[in-house]
């Protein structure tokens, strides 16, 4: 039998990155991008819309040309105040489209765009008999 083919017996690479990884953990470097992989969970960085280049904003998903020249077009007449208020100023912001944003990262004075308004939610009015 050719030597290439004999088991070795050296423990298997996954064995030996496991222990790598256990060891890079004990130094701390265990969510480091220098081990070859990132172990953290990816979170977008914030991009705060009333700041934002077209660019930047043609960059998150769902966000085509035309909706971007929409929000400018609105911003420039005035900031926006939270997610509300861009569903009010912008045709096509709907629930759906404004938490895909916000899971990419898109706020409002620092706020996701599904966010509850400051204020809270009022009670609705009950009818009185």
């Amino acid at each position: 039998m050719p030597a290439w083919c004999e088991p070795s017996i050296e423990p298997s690479g996954g064995l030996r990155r496991r222990r790598f990884l256990g060891a890079a953990a004990a130094l701390g470097l265990a969510g480091s991008s220098a081990l070859g992989q990132d172990l953290t969970p990816h979170t977008p960085p914030p991009l705060e819309l009333n700041m934002a280049s077209r660019a930047e904003l043609e960059s998150l998903p769902g966000l085509g040309p035309s909706l971007v020249g929409l929000m400018l077009a609105a911003r420039q007449q005035a900031p926006f105040q939270d997610g509300q208020d861009l569903a009010r100023r912008v045709k096509g912001m709907g629930p759906k489209m404004r938490a895909r944003l916000s899971a990419a990262g898109l706020r409002i004075n620092g706020q996701p765009l599904d966010a509850a308004p400051a204020g809270g939610l009022r009670p609705a009015s009950s009818p009185e008999a």
